[in-house]
């Protein structure tokens, strides 16, 4: 008996894995595909991700979400985000690739891992419920997306100075696992024609590849109204850049703006912002909560009256209460006592109460200002029919 042995063709080994599996799905255009494989092969990494938030962005304008869901979640793996991780790497693969200033070859952010909570913070009900909201969103904008909705990726915080924006900045990065990056205006602004706007669009560029949280404190330094008279024509050039820049910002990185002067804001920026919160200053009850979570360390005397002090001190800001318990438990430790006395704390609100009028005769404006506001004033009532 013959035996006929047969030998089969090996079979094709199907693609497979979520990466394969998404790419196969994709409508992108053989041009942007070939430039992201030309960059993958060249092993310029900075250059394939920006392709790839390009390719993300093309796939949500052509309605494509589950596609658009789908690398979005590969790139955040990526990137050590998935699940609420960190990257294990830390910064050290960040702080090498950070925009500088041609002028000066200075960074133009400055990069952290912040470890302050929101419960670390002493907030209004109300804003605190808008930051875990704010925070829900961000955590399940694969839900939000897949309807053609988007999370909440700008936002604007205003208030007195002191009342916790830039904690709350770093505390929402934390909450989301995301890099905090401050920008740097003394490294923005640059004196040359042209360069500030060139810096600004350095800062989104590096923003756009790799998810942080962007923080512009102290925003009112670039964003000021156009028609200020204080404010020279680069400036307003400036204000212009950004609000290019911003409208044509998406990815995934949280863009975070703080000022302490909102009345000089741009009246165009206020828009810009999907979400726009106040933070004011503590009322008598929060006053009483930040003193005991300091005086938790170091116990009060019985002398000493903590409603006396709340009612002195309602008014400051949460630095302000903050400072006085820090001084008041530091001459409590170098009296060598266990416990803050009445006539120490007392001490330390008064100095703090003092440094606040220093502070407040510094900022308004010089005494020969109101003869000349008043003089330009009649001058112009003259003049007017």
């Amino acid at each position: 008996m013959r035996i006929v042995k047969v030998v089969r063709a090996p079979q094709r080994q199907q693609p497979h894995g979520p990466i394969v599996d998404t790419v196969s799905r994709m409508s992108t255009s053989p041009d942007l595909v070939r430039k992201l494989l030309h960059a993958h092969f060249k092993g310029e990494e900075d250059a394939f991700r920006a392709l790839a938030f390009e390719v993300l962005e093309r796939e949500r304008r052509l309605n494509h979400h589950t596609v658009a869901n789908d690398i979005e979640k590969l790139m955040a793996a990526v990137n050590g985000h998935s699940n609420g991780r960190k990257d294990s790497g830390g910064l050290g693969h960040l702080n090498g690739n950070l925009p500088k200033d041609k002028e000066r070859n200075a960074s133009l952010i400055e990069l952290s891992e912040p470890a302050r909570t929101l419960d670390d913070l002493v907030l209004d009900s109300k804003l605190r419920q808008s930051l875990d909201r704010i925070i829900y969103e961000r955590q399940h904008a694969d839900i939000l997306r897949s309807h053609g909705v988007l999370p909440v990726s700008k936002m604007l915080f205003c208030g007195p100075p002191g009342c916790g924006k830039s904690v709350a900045a770093s505390a929402l990065a934390n909450a989301l696992s995301l890099p905090l990056a401050v920008v740097r205006f003394d490294a923005v602004v640059s004196s040359y024609l042209g360069e500030t706007a060139a810096n600004l669009r350095k800062v989104f560029d590096f923003a756009r590849i790799r998810p942080v949280v962007l923080f512009f404190d102290e925003f009112d330094a670039i964003g000021k109204h156009r028609t200020a008279l204080d404010e020279h024509g680069e400036l307003k050039r400036v204000v212009n850049s950004f609000l290019q820049l911003l409208d044509g910002f998406h990815s995934e990185t949280l863009t975070l703006a703080a000022t302490n002067h909102q009345g000089l804001l741009d009246s165009a920026l206020w828009r810009r912002f999907d979400e726009i919160l106040f933070f004011p200053k503590p009322t008598p009850a929060e006053i009483e909560v930040l003193l005991c979570q300091h005086f938790r360390q170091i116990t009060l005397h019985k002398s000493a009256r903590l409603s006396d002090v709340i009612k002195r001190l309602t008014g400051l800001s949460h630095a302000d209460v903050e400072r006085v318990a820090k001084d008041a438990i530091k001459q409590t430790l170098l009296s060598d006592h266990r416990e803050i006395q009445s006539d120490v704390l007392a001490a330390a609100v008064e100095r703090q109460i003092e440094r606040t009028k220093v502070t407040e005769d510094a900022s308004s404006p010089e005494p020969m200002a109101a003869p000349a506001i008043a003089t330009a004033k009649r001058r112009n009532k003259r003049k007017s029919p």
